[in-house]
C-alpha cells in the first residue's frame, strides 16, 4: 500500500509541475484533505445532503454483498443479483455529519444509475434505476431520526436509467431522458400529467451504440424554462408547452460532454439586483473526445478533454467561449462553493466512464474563479491520495467542506487484482477558505436561527460576528441549493447572491447586521431548503438552513 501511495503522489506532483509550466497562473496548491472513515460499508454512487445535516449515500443493489450488515437481522430477496439471492447487507447508508457515523438503510429495488431531487418538504425523492427498480420512486423523509426508504413500485410511467431530475417552480419534479427514453414525465402525478411527453432533442443528440446524451445537464433558467444540454448541443425548453424556444450553438469542437463521455456542468452563480437576474451563464467542463468510448472498449484510452465551454444564455445571440483547464479530466464533478467559486474534483485524465474504461486518476481539485479575467481563472489545489474514478461522488456540506466518496469501476465489489479497487472510504476536502489562518476573517451567523422559514421578496436581517476588521464592500449573502450528485452531475445545483448584501452595519463589538432580500419567485429559487451563508473577503461562514416558500 505504501508503494502504491508513493506512485500516486509522485504522479500528482508531476502533474502539478507540468501545470506550473504550461499554466503559470494555475498553480495555487490550496486546500487540504482529511480521511473521515476508512469504510462506510458501501461505495457511494449517489449522494444527497438532507436539511438535518445528514447525508444519504447509496450504491446499486445487485453488486453482491456490501461490507455493512442490515440491522436487526433484516434480509432481502434479490432475483437480479447472480452472486447472492438472499442479501442481508445494506446498499445505502445515512451519514451523520456531526457524529461522523453511518446508519445502514434498506433499499428493496435496484437504484443502479438512478436520479433524484430534494423536495420542498425536505424529503429526498429518488427515481428509477435498473431491473426491478426502473419505474420505482423512493422517498426518504428529511426530518426523521430512524426512518428508512419507502418505495412506490409504479411511480414512473417509463423506465428511467441514467435520467436527470430537476425541481420545478411549482414544487414538482421533472424526470428527463434515460437510456432509450427520449421523453420526460413529472412526479408527483396529476390528472393532467399521467403520461410522458416526447422530447425529440434527446433523440437528435443520441449517438448510436454509444449514446453520449445520458444524464443530460438540466438547469432552471430564471424565466421558468429549462436549459437542457446533451452530447454537444443545448436548447431552451418550455416543458409546460413541450416546445423548444431556442437552439443554442453546438459547443466548439463538437466533442460529447455527457455520459459515457462524462464531463460536468454548472449554472454559474445568479446575482440578484432589484429582484432581477441580468446575466445567466452555463459552464461545461471536461469529458471525452469522439470515439473514446469505442476505443476504451478495445483497451485504448484517449486523453480526456481539457476544455471548458462557457455560454451566456441570457444574451440575445449567445455564443460559446472556450477555456483550457490545467489538466484533462473526465468523470469529474463540478460544485458551486459558497463564495461563488466553482470546484472541479474527482475523475481521470484518460478514457471514459464505464467498467474499467478510465485511467490516470486526477487527484488534484481545481478552483475556477469565474469573475477573473480569462487565462487567470484556474487554481490547482492540493491532491488527495485516493483515486476517485467511475461512480465517485462529491457534495457541499453546510460547514463548507466537500464530502467525497465512491469509485467502483468493476461490475461487483472487487478489492484485489484490478487497476482501481472498489473504494469504500469517505473523505473531506477543505477549500483554502477553511485555513485556520483565516479564522478571524470568517463570519459566524448568530441570527436568524437555522431552519428559519423565508418568504419570497422578504427582507432578511442577518446578524453575524467577525473578529477582524470588516470591509462592508466585501460582504455577500449567498443561498445554495443542496444537490443530488451522481455520475459527474449535481442535479438541482444553484447558487444565488442576494440583493443588498453590502448594506452592513455594526451593531456591537465585533457584531454586524446585513440586510438582504429573498429571491422574488420560484423561477429563481424553487420552493424548498437552502443553505444560507455570509461571505466576507471570499471566506464563508458555516451555513444555516432556510426554507423558501
Amino acid at each position: 500500500m505504501a508503494s502504491a501511495s508513493c506512485i500516486i503522489l509522485s504522479s500528482c506532483f508531476h502533474t502539478l509541475f507540468l501545470a506550473s509550466l504550461l499554466y503559470p497562473t494555475a498553480t495555487a496548491l490550496g486546500g487540504s484533505w482529511s480521511l473521515l472513515k476508512q469504510s462506510i460499508g458501501i461505495s457511494g454512487m449517489h449522494m444527497q445532503q438532507l436539511p438535518n445535516d445528514r447525508v444519504i449515500i447509496f450504491d446499486r443493489t445487485d453488486v453482491g454483498a456490501s461490507k455493512i450488515a442490515l440491522p436487526d437481522g433484516k434480509c432481502r430477496e434479490d432475483k437480479n443479483d447472480l452472486t447472492l439471492k438472499k442479501d442481508c447487507t445494506a446498499h445505502s447508508v445515512e451519514y451523520d455529519v456531526a457524529s461522523n457515523s453511518v446508519r445502514p438503510l434498506m433499499i428493496l429495488t435496484d437504484t443502479w444509475c438512478s436520479s433524484g431531487a430534494l423536495m420542498p418538504d425536505g424529503s429526498l425523492m429518488q427515481s428509477g434505476g435498473f431491473n426491478d427498480g426502473e419505474r420505482v420512486v423512493r422517498v426518504f423523509k428529511g426530518f426523521c431520526n430512524k426512518c428508512d426508504w419507502v418505495e412506490m413500485p409504479n411511480g414512473l410511467i417509463q423506465r428511467r436509467w441514467y435520467a436527470t431530475n430537476h425541481i420545478l417552480p411549482d414544487g414538482r419534479m421533472i424526470v428527463i431522458g434515460g437510456r432509450e427514453q427520449f421523453n420526460y414525465e413529472f412526479f408527483p402525478k396529476t390528472a393532467k400529467t399521467q403520461k410522458t411527453y416526447d422530447l425529440p432533442f434527446l433523440l437528435q443528440t443520441h449517438d448510436a451504440k454509444i449514446e453520449n446524451n445520458l444524464y443530460p445537464f438540466v438547469f432552471l433558467n430564471p424565466d421558468g424554462h429549462l436549459f437542457v444540454f446533451a452530447n454537444n448541443g443545448a436548447i431552451l425548453f418550455d416543458y409546460s408547452r413541450n416546445q423548444v424556444l431556442k437552439k443554442y450553438p453546438e459547443i466548439p469542437g463538437g466533442d460529447p460532454r455527457n455520459y459515457p463521455s462524462s464531463g460536468s456542468a454548472v449554472l454559474l452563480p445568479l446575482s440578484l439586483v432589484n429582484g432581477k437576474v441580468d446575466s445567466v451563464e452555463i459552464l461545461v467542463c471536461g469529458g471525452a473526445p469522439k470515439g473514446a468510448f469505442v476505443n476504451a472498449k478495445k483497451g485504448i484510452f484517449n486523453e480526456a478533454l481539457d476544455t471548458c465551454g462557457r455560454i451566456k444564455i441570457s444574451d440575445p445571440d449567445p455564443k460559446w467561449s472556450m477555456e483550457k483547464m490545467p489538466m484533462s479530466r473526465v468523470m469529474g464533478d463540478m460544485l458551486l462553493l459558497p463564495n461563488r467559486n466553482v470546484l472541479i474534483i474527482n475523475g481521470g485524465s484518460k478514457g471514459t466512464a464505464g467498467w474499467g474504461y478510465g485511467r490516470n486518476p486526477v487527484l488534484n481539485p481545481v478552483i475556477y474563479r469565474h469573475d477573473n479575467p480569462i487565462n487567470s481563472r484556474f487554481e490547482v489545489q492540493n491532491p488527495s491520495t485516493i483515486p476517485r474514478m467511475y461512480h465517485s461522488t462529491a457534495i457541499l456540506l453546510r460547514d463548507t467542506r466537500i464530502l467525497v466518496c465512491g469509485s467502483n469501476a468493476q461490475e461487483f465489489y472487487t478489492f484485489t487484482n484490478v487497476v482501481f479497487p472498489t473504494e469504500l472510504s469517505l473523505e473531506a476536502f477543505s477549500p483554502s477558505y477553511l485555513n485556520p489562518n483565516l479564522h478571524g476573517t470568517r463570519p459566524k451567523i448568530i441570527s436568524p436561527a437555522t431552519q428559519t422559514r423565508i418568504r419570497y421578496n422578504e427582507r432578511i436581517i442577518i446578524r453575524f460576528i467577525v473578529e477582524n476588521k470588516v470591509d462592508p464592500n466585501s460582504i455577500l449573502v449567498t443561498l445554495v441549493a443542496p444537490s443530488f450528485n451522481t455520475h459527474s452531475f449535481s442535479m438541482n445545483q444553484r447558487l444565488m447572491v442576494l440583493d443588498g448584501g453590502n448594506t452592513v452595519n455594526a451593531v456591537g463589538k465585533l457584531t454586524y447586521e446585513v440586510n438582504a432580500m429573498a429571491p422574488p419567485s420560484g423561477n429563481i429559487a424553487p420552493a424548498g431548503f437552502y443553505m444560507l451563508f455570509v461571505v466576507h473577503q471570499e471566506v464563508p461562514s458555516d451555513g444555516i438552513w432556510v426554507s423558501m416558500k
